[in-house]
């Protein structure tokens, strides 16, 4: 696999506008995300900007960026916009879409997410952890995928994705990470093809590739990055880079 790491980015946030300049340590949050997906040595990073300081920021970060214009519907169209920028050629045959809110992801944590494509029958891999209480699996915010681990295994096919806590029954559930590392080949195919009708009846995109016949698996792993959502989310972000001497 040649994989590169494309962050996307964009100023207005719902709950935390201008969420990629946050401060953090003295730096925005943009380059904090950058440094966490340098530390995985997956691959060459860039940041798919909707605004030209997002592209600044990055920039003084040491990494490509692309502005790409703010009328696409989301991080996913974004990132495969800048993709046809960056590399026209095609040298990258996989894109791993890594949300800009992560500023404390752990470096394992982002190379589980290439697992799955081991096999070379899976057009998408992506990363669930174990949901910890019933709490957390009645939350509709937390989104939960339907996959069953054969003993050891690290990798599941991911059979479906709901709000909802699934699967019924005995057993452990699992709650899904928003990372993807998507075939170039299937990322283009994505992008083109209409929201399906759960997807639009659960509100998660990735529903349109299961829909659309596109096989997605998941690797997992113990703990869940941390997102940065809100300003107390911020606050938290702070506190945790602050005490682990990033600055």
């Amino acid at each position: 696999m040649r994989p590169i790491v494309v962050i996307p980015a964009r100023m207005a946030a719902t709950r935390l506008p201008g969420k990629p300049l946050a401060e953090i340590a003295g730096r925005p949050m943009i380059a904090h995300v950058l440094d966490r997906a340098r530390e995985a040595g997956i691959g060459p990073l860039a940041v798919a900007a909707g605004e030209p300081e997002i592209v600044a920021a990055a920039e003084a970060a040491g990494a490509q960026a692309v502005l790409v214009a703010d009328d696409v519907p989301s991080g996913t169209d974004r990132v495969q916009r800048a993709m046809a920028v960056l590399d026209p050629e095609g040298r990258y045959d996989v894109v791993v879409n890594l949300q800009g809110d992560f500023p404390t992801i752990a470096p394992e944590t982002l190379r589980a997410v290439l697992e799955p494509l081991a096999d070379p029958s899976v057009d998408i891999g992506t990363l669930v952890c174990p949901i910890a209480d019933e709490e957390e699996a009645n939350t509709p915010s937390f989104v939960k995928a339907a996959c069953a681990f054969e003993g050891d295994k690290r990798v599941a096919p991911a059979l479906y994705f709901s709000r909802l806590p699934i699967p019924w029954g005995d057993g452990p559930r699992w709650h899904h990470i928003g990372v993807y590392a998507y075939r170039r080949a299937a990322l283009d195919r994505f992008v083109s093809l209409p929201a399906s009708p759960l997807e639009l009846r659960e509100k998660l995109e990735q529903l349109r590739a299961l829909e659309a016949g596109m096989r997605i698996s998941a690797a997992r792993v113990d703990h869940g990055p941390f997102g940065v959502d809100t300003p107390h989310d911020l606050e938290r972000a702070r506190s945790l880079l602050a005490s682990r001497g990033h600055d």
